[in-house]
């Protein structure tokens, strides 16, 4: 098992945590078991509260997206901060990237809070 692969959520550090939630991206295979029961969702300044509204929150970003590559990515501690470039496909099969700052805090393997922002100009 790579670092990327992860392994058990409750021992993986911040590094790790991060490294597999992107993995689980393409092919969008469990990205949701990343998220705490408790996570605070913000989205451009939007706040949202709890697991299962954050997915839908996010639900249909995630969907589009074709690639990622992550540009830069800082981690103290449970804190982490992230600048990835998505390659992303809108539903009707329009092609754009996005570079998004991503913000979190990880504990036991899960996101309690995950903060992104973004240009939205370039979305369909």
């Amino acid at each position: 098992m790579t670092e990327w692969e992860g392994g058990d959520t409750h021992r993986m550090s911040t590094r790790d945590t991060l490294q597999s939630f992107y993995n689980s991206l393409k092919p969008q295979k469990e990205w949701e078991s990343f998220l705490a029961d408790e996570m605070m969702f913000i989205s451009n300044g939007k706040h949202i509260q709890g697991k299962e509204a954050s997915i839908e929150g996010v639900r249909r970003f995630y969907s589009m997206v074709q690639s990622l590559e992550v540009k830069e990515l800082l981690i103290e501690g449970e804190k982490a901060s992230a600048i990835i470039r998505y390659a992303l496909q809108s539903p009707k099969g329009q092609t754009f990237s996005s570079d998004v700052a991503e913000f979190f805090t990880v504990k036991n393997g899960q996101f309690v809070s995950f903060a992104i922002y973004f240009d939205s100009a370039p979305y369909p």
